[in-house]
């Protein structure tokens, strides 16, 4: 039955990454939006910076930052370590400049979709505001039908896929030491990591959450120094570094001689599992922001997938190109070791202590993760019902997704990886021709933004100035 599935699982991913289907979609339709929005990614780069820092209008309300958090929390974790580990190990070097283009042009998709998720967001009685794709689907598209088909999406991605794999990555980060039991550690680290889950979910452990939302930025903060100092320690493979980076990219016959194999392929794969530009669901927490001007929320997503992927993706990537260790022996039967081949990276270069620090950096990366990917799931469950879940309704879902961080961490890494891919490949089939569809008003509002900033104000917008036809929550 399991071998069944999975090669179910692998089939329809496999089919979604065809060349011109899911890479097509996200590379032509991120190159779309960079060209209709002027290269906002680059000019408008400054202004991003400028209001992230912005604090909300209303007590109620929450900032550009904390929005910009709550996404960030399920963006940074185990894709910026193991699945750059595992482009590199499958894709070769090469995967990362494709991340890098894969990023760049998936800013200006992270741009529009949270744009509009802005502008279609809705008011909860105490005045604050909750929105994402399903909503401007509903709204904007008329097609209530292909929101609740969307939320259905979001579920089977963030509370099966990336939970389990992020579950998965966790135990296997473990591996690097002597203590390490194939048949009983995974079992062990999947328990914890379900209770410590359920303890959060089931009884609002919100003090556990703050403290792990306090030190996932500093060691975040801290992991990019360690890359950075590695890097230094090993600048004389500088150059043959940035040499396989690009020699590897640009290598067209390897990469049109197997598609499904090449450096393009592991890059957008990776790309997308880290940074989740186009997705639609970043949209979900940017609804939340209260912001005067749709477009703020919109400079400060493309902010995020530029962090994700441009610094700590490229944190790794460089820790572990440096060093010049190889990674024929990090990859059996079509998988990746991705956690052996970091912490043998570390250990070229701190020895012992480094798996040490990166087992600490995935517990807290992981937790976090595993928290951020619930955060989108039972507004989800509300609009597929369409009325408030009941209590034990969200008890029941809460049980199910505990167990599945447990099953995650047991499972195979084909398993969890091939789910994870269809899944968020789902997702994008999805959304991005819908905001190719809708993506107008996102438009005018960046050209309504733009004028008011060269007016010397601080823009406020009114759907009226642009025409909005649909009827909004805020806005008016």
């Amino acid at each position: 039955m399991t071998t069944t599935l999975d090669n179910m699982i692998t089939w329809v991913s496999g089919i979604l990454y065809q060349p011109f289907i899911l890479p097509l979609l996200l590379l032509a339709g991120g190159i779309y939006f960079t060209i209709r929005t002027g290269l906002l990614q680059i000019r408008m780069f400054p202004e991003a910076c400028k209001v992230i820092m912005e604090k909300p209008k209303s007590e109620n309300g929450i900032s550009s930052f904390g929005a910009l958090m709550v996404s960030t929390a399920s963006r940074v974790g185990t894709g910026n370590i193991f699945g750059v580990a595992t482009a590199i190990c499958l894709g070769g070097p090469g995967a990362i400049f494709w991340m890098w283009i894969t990023a760049f042009i998936g800013g200006a998709s992270a741009f529009v979709e949270s744009t509009l998720a802005q502008i279609y967001k809705k008011r909860n009685p105490d005045g604050s505001s909750f929105g994402g794709p399903a909503y401007y689907m509903k709204d904007a598209l008329g097609q209530k039908w292909l929101g609740v088909i969307f939320s259905v999406l979001i579920l089977l991605t963030y509370a099966l896929g990336y939970n389990m794999l992020a579950s998965y990555n966790l135990q296997s980060t473990f591996a690097a030491f002597e203590f390490y039991d194939t048949s009983l550690t995974p079992k062990i680290i999947g328990a914890i990591c379900a209770i410590l889950f359920g303890v959060v979910v089931l009884g609002g452990a919100k003090r556990l959450v703050n403290v792990t939302g306090l030190l996932v930025p500093v060691m975040g903060l801290a992991y990019v120094i360690l890359a950075i100092v590695v890097l230094v320690l090993n600048s004389s493979n500088i150059g043959n570094m940035f040499s396989a980076i690009f020699s590897g990219a640009f290598d067209f016959e390897a990469i049109f001689g197997g598609f499904a194999g090449s450096c393009i392929m592991w890059g957008i794969k990776r790309g997308l599992y880290s940074n989740e530009a186009g997705m639609g669901s970043a949209p979900n927490a940017a609804a939340r922001a209260d912001v005067s001007h749709p477009v703020k929320q919109g400079l400060v997503q493309m902010l995020s997938v530029f962090i994700d992927t441009l610094l700590i993706c490229t944190a790794t990537a460089f820790l572990c190109l440096s060093t010049g260790i190889g990674t024929a022996g990090f990859v059996s039967d079509g998988a990746a070791d991705a956690a052996g081949y970091v912490s043998t990276s570390l250990s070229a270069v701190f020895g012992g202590a480094g798996p040490v620090f990166l087992a600490i950096a995935m517990s807290l990366f992981a937790f976090t993760t595993l928290i951020g990917n619930y955060s989108y799931c039972e507004s989800c469950i509300a609009f597929i019902i369409n009325k408030t879940p009941s209590h034990g309704l969200l008890v029941g879902f809460r049980i199910v997704a505990t167990i599945i961080v447990y099953l995650g961490a047991v499972a195979t890494a084909g398993l969890v990886w091939d789910l994870a891919d269809m899944c968020q490949g789902l997702m994008v089939i999805c959304n991005i021709p819908v905001i190719l569809i809708i993506g107008k008003p996102a438009f005018d509002a960046l050209k309504d933004y733009k004028k008011q900033k060269a007016e010397g104000k601080d823009p406020e917008f009114k759907a009226a100035d642009i025409g909005l036809k649909h009827d909004t929550d805020f806005w008016k």
